[in-house]
């Protein structure tokens, strides 16, 4: 059974590793400031127009990533209901080839 000094010791060295990872992170985001702040004066920009920038490249990003899922969630659903036979969209999916009435024994008449 580890002794009460075993176990203080052992949170001692926990808090110690935990405290040099705050530091390095600490760090880490003080020199992503400082970088951005050198690039922005190196581009003759003011902070404003860095923070509109950096915004208006976030906007862009997160349309882009929610249009990427919205496209792959309806292309789940529309293999789903080709599985299920249950697509009522009359215009074939080439990349898909259950939706082809040839290949899918359930759109036969």
């Amino acid at each position: 059974m580890a002794s009460h000094q075993d176990i203080s010791h052992k949170a001692g060295e926990i808090v110690g590793q935990a405290q040099v990872k705050k530091d390095e992170i600490l760090n880490q985001a003080s020199h992503a400031a400082h970088d951005s702040k050198d690039k922005a004066s190196t581009h003759d920009q003011s902070p404003a127009q860095t923070a509109s920038n950096l915004k208006d490249q976030a906007a862009n990003f997160l349309q882009q990533t929610g249009e990427q899922v919205k496209n792959m969630a309806q292309g789940a659903a529309d293999a789903v209901k080709n599985t299920l036979g249950m697509n009522t969209d009359n215009t074939p999916n080439t990349n898909n080839p259950t939706n082809n009435p040839t290949n899918n024994p359930s759109t036969r008449i």
